[in-house]
């Protein structure tokens, strides 16, 4: 009798966890007693950024009525990864991505959830880098990094991002912004499961190819779109082509971050392509043939989306087109 009394106060705690199938509201009742299936989560994207400023002014600013982040990371609490501030839902809209496109869709706070990490950044402004003036960069300490990482792979999971939705602000701003910089530990990420990272035999093979034949700044400007930069092909370095190159740079490549279009940079964009969107080469000129390599050293588990279904069967063009109405300061 007692087992039978505790297994039916089980079953009313459990309903009463589960909350009522019919709910009353102001002026209407909801039932839910039927759920469909046939949906998803609306984050698409994972975005990166530093604060360019201390754990205080980052906590002032990013609470305040300007902009905001779902997740900040401070630094290191005593060597140790340090708790992270969870600042907005992720069900929630955060301010941080601002003007923003990346693989098609634009204004990426309607689909993205946003990471500050507390971090100084350069010490030069913004113009004077983007002028090429060589700036040292702050160092992000291995516990942050490991909070961060641990923070990702759990985003990452469940909300189903794909590899190369995982970016940095100046990716998908690159013509205003710049963080996470070049010192950000991107390739350590990748080992982790986290974000994209070209494979170097491929970077080999298409760097002597594109050195006996270099492409023109076009074809280029083709292979940077389909990468996911707002970048439109006019065979002219304008601005918008230096500030993405200047972006994918400081992360496949951060030694050298001019945004320049050589060899090496078009090298590690084809070899990236080629790994994560093999559908896209067809910006190969038809003159060089595909690099090939055994196939012992092709990673068979990475997945590549489908760009048309990947927006969901229903609208393959409907993507989010939502002025965001930020303030200037964004957090460089």
């Amino acid at each position: 009798m007692h087992k039978l009394v505790a297994i039916l106060m089980l079953g009313l705690g459990l309903g009463a966890c589960a909350g009522p199938a019919v709910e009353q509201r102001d002026g209407y009742s909801v039932d839910h007693r039927h759920s469909a299936t046939s949906h998803s989560s609306r984050v698409r994207s994972l975005v990166i950024h530093y604060t360019d400023a201390d754990e205080a002014d980052s906590l002032r600013t990013l609470t305040g009525p300007r902009v905001s982040s779902h997740y900040l990371i401070p630094p290191p609490r005593n060597g140790k990864p340090p708790p992270v501030y969870q600042l907005v839902d992720e069900t929630r809209r955060a301010w941080h991505a601002g003007a923003s496109s990346w693989a098609g869709r634009e204004n990426l706070n309607d689909t993205s959830v946003g990471i500050e990490v507390v971090n100084t950044g350069p010490d030069h402004r913004f113009v004077d880098i983007e002028a090429g003036l060589k700036a040292s960069w702050a160092p992000f300490p291995d516990a942050q990094i490991t909070a961060l990482i641990a923070l990702a792979q759990d985003i990452i999971a469940r909300h189903g991002i794909e590899t190369t939705a995982v970016v940095s602000h100046a990716e998908i701003a690159p013509t205003r912004k710049i963080d996470p910089g070049p010192a950000f530990p991107w390739q350590r990420l990748h080992a982790a499961g986290i974000g994209p990272w070209p494979d170097p035999a491929r970077v080999a093979c298409y760097r002597r190819r594109f050195e006996k034949a270099p492409l023109p700044l076009g074809s280029l400007q083709r292979a940077l779109a389909e990468w996911g930069f707002a970048v439109t092909p006019s065979g002219v370095l304008d601005n918008t082509t230096r500030g993405a190159l200047r972006a994918f740079q400081m992360r496949y490549r951060p030694t050298d971050y001019r945004g320049l279009a050589d060899t090496e940079s078009m090298a590690i964009l084809w070899a990236l392509l080629a790994e994560y969107r093999p559908e896209t080469l067809s910006v190969r000129p038809a003159t060089a043939p595909p690099c090939r390599w055994p196939a012992a050293n092709l990673t068979t588990s990475r997945h590549v989306p489908d760009r048309i279904t990947d927006f969901g069967p229903a609208n393959a063009s409907g993507l989010a087109r939502h002025e965001s109405g930020l303030a200037r300061h964004e957090l460089l």
